[in-house]
């Protein structure tokens, strides 16, 4: 490398959702609810799920939908297993409290020299694991990463719960990000957390009830705001005008949400990426996803300005401002 500044690129993308569809109309049988209920309050007509309702708990795990959307991301890039040298995952529903997901997706991979680990910060996780790998590799401590952001969200609904069940998804998305010299990468970020607002969004780790918990109305208010002022954050740090940006990619919570934080920043919608409808809200792997539509779709392209947007349980919100 030169001694030119070091950006971490975004060489590809990988994704992989479950194969059983839970459909709007698959709620009107157990809930007082329907179709039209649904996509009129949240923009969602289906979601992709690895535990169906009422069912007996699926066998795949957040590192097995991490590895199938690893080894996609790993293969367009033209990258090996033994290139890697971290592995950084975005989870809230990893495969146990330790080993970390991430440890197990390195050796499914076979990536035997690259340190793993896990980041907790629940549906901004993904910004929050590009952050870190970025600022990695800019530091010399990487060549190549992967940034994984999976979800098993699943196994922790209830059901019952009219006001969060009918919300998520299962998936999981994989960035491979490879040391460059040249003017693209990530070239800002910004990180902001608010622990008093914890109670508004969480999932319990010990007792007989551990279910996703969300205080709706507050969470939508929180989320528009802390969404709208990181966008407008990182845009600064990358030292241009967010009319600048082609493409913003939030993190796709709720088709209210988006429509808001695009109105706020007065972005039109052809600038804006959402494909909530099928997929659903998949926490952190909900940009990855989202990502590769848009790179599919023709959206992304090289050059293209990106900026990544996201908030969480915690209360955590992350941005980026990429260069594809």
């Amino acid at each position: 490398m030169s001694e030119s500044k070091i950006r971490a690129k975004i060489l590809s993308v990988g994704t992989y959702v479950p194969d059983a569809v839970l459909s709007n109309s698959c709620f009107e049988s157990f809930l007082e609810t329907s179709d039209e209920w649904i996509v009129t309050r949240t923009g969602i007509s289906e979601r992709r799920v690895v535990n169906m309702p009422r069912s007996a708990p699926g066998d795949m795990t957040a590192a097995d939908m991490g590895c199938r959307a690893a080894r996609v991301a790993m293969e367009r890039a033209g990258v090996s297993a033994g290139e890697v040298d971290g592995v950084v995952v975005a989870t809230f529903t990893p495969d146990n409290f330790f080993p970390s997901t991430a440890c197990r997706m390195q050796a499914d991979l076979g990536c035997t020299g690259a340190f793993a680990f896990d980041i907790s910060a629940a549906c901004a996780g993904f910004v929050y694991a590009l952050t870190v790998a970025s600022n990695m590799i800019a530091a010399g401590q990487a060549e190549t990463m992967l940034v994984v952001g999976t979800e098993v969200i699943s196994k922790t609904l209830d059901w019952s719960d009219r006001g969060t069940c009918i919300l998520f998804g299962d998936g999981a998305g994989v960035a491979v990000l490879k040391a460059t010299s040249g003017t693209a990468g990530v070239i800002s970020s910004y990180l902001l957390s608010d622990g008093k607002m914890g109670d508004l969004l969480y999932l319990p780790s010990w007792g007989e009830e551990r279910f996703l918990r969300m205080k709706g109305n507050e969470v939508f208010r929180q989320a528009v705001r802390m969404m709208s002022e990181a966008s407008l954050e990182a845009v600064k740090r990358a030292g241009i005008e967010l009319e600048d940006i082609d493409l913003l990619i939030p993190h796709q919570a709720n088709i209210r949400i988006i429509n808001a934080i695009a109105e706020t920043l007065k972005l039109p919608k052809e600038k804006v990426m959402v494909n909530i409808g099928k997929y659903g809200n998949t926490s952190s792997a909900s940009i990855p996803i989202a990502l590769e539509e848009a790179w599919r779709d023709g959206r992304v392209r090289q050059g293209s300005r990106v900026l990544f947007v996201g908030v969480g349980g915690g209360f955590t919100v992350g941005s980026a401002v990429c260069i594809i």
